[in-house]
C-alpha cells in the first residue's frame, strides 16, 4: 500500500493512535476489505461517476436564478472561450468532457457495484460492527460514494518531497441513521 521509503505507514500509525487515546472509539487496526481491488480498478465507475456529474451538474445549473451556463456544455464551451483565463493547457478538461460524453447511469454496472460493495466493505462493518473506516488510502472516495456512504479526508502530514496527505474518514452511517436526516442519492436527473 506504501511505496519503500515512504512516512505514510509512520504518520498514519501515529495518527491512529491519536485517535486511540481520544476514548469513545474502539479501533480495529489491520483489516483487509474484500473486493477493494476489484473495486478500485473497476473501469465501468470512472463512467458512473461521470454520468453522475453530468446528471447532477445539468441539475443544479437549470435552477440557478441568474447565469451564463446551464449546462455542462455550457461550462465546457465558457471554459473553452476563456482558456487562457482557465488554464486549459495546463488543468485540461478531460472528466468535463468524458462526463459531457454520457448518456445516463448505466444501471447493470451500478448494480454490480453496489454487489461488490455488499459482499466487501459493507460486510466487513458488519461483522466487526464498525461504524466507519479510517484509512491513508486517498482512493477508498469511489467507493464511498458509489455505496452512499459520506466521506472526508482531512490533512495528516507531508510526505518525503514535502506533498501534504491526508487521512480519510468514511462510512459514519451510525449518526445518519440516529439522526434520520440522511437521505440516500436518487441518481435521477
Amino acid at each position: 500500500m506504501f511505496e519503500n521509503g515512504s512516512v505514510l505507514p509512520q504518520v498514519f500509525e501515529h495518527h491512529f493512535h491519536t485517535l486511540s487515546k481520544l476514548g469513545g472509539a474502539i479501533l480495529v487496526d489491520h483489516l483487509e476489505i474484500a473486493n477493494i481491488d476489484v473495486i478500485l480498478s473497476f473501469s465501468e465507475e470512472d463512467a458512473l461517476l461521470e454520468s453522475e456529474l453530468k446528471i447532477s451538474l445539468n441539475a443544479y445549473l437549470k435552477e440557478l436564478v441568474a447565469s451564463p451556463v446551464r449546462t455542462l456544455a455550457d461550462v465546457i464551451a465558457f471554459i473553452n472561450k476563456f482558456s487562457h483565463l482557465e488554464k486549459i493547457k495546463e488543468n485540461g478538461q478531460n472528466i468535463l468532457l468524458g462526463a459531457e460524453a454520457t448518456d445516463g447511469i448505466n444501471k447493470k454496472t451500478l448494480l454490480k457495484l453496489a454487489r461488490l460493495l455488499k459482499y466487501g466493505f459493507e460486510k466487513l462493518m458488519k461483522e466487526h460492527e464498525l461504524d466507519s473506516l479510517v484509512t491513508p488510502r486517498y482512493d477508498v472516495s469511489p467507493f464511498l460514494t458509489i455505496g452512499g456512504f459520506p466521506g472526508i479526508s482531512v490533512p495528516a502530514g507531508y510526505d518525503n518531497e514535502g506533498i501534504p496527505f491526508g487521512i480519510c474518514f468514511g462510512g459514519l452511517k451510525g449518526f445518519e441513521h440516529a439522526s434520520k436526516i440522511r437521505k440516500p442519492p436518487s441518481f435521477k436527473p
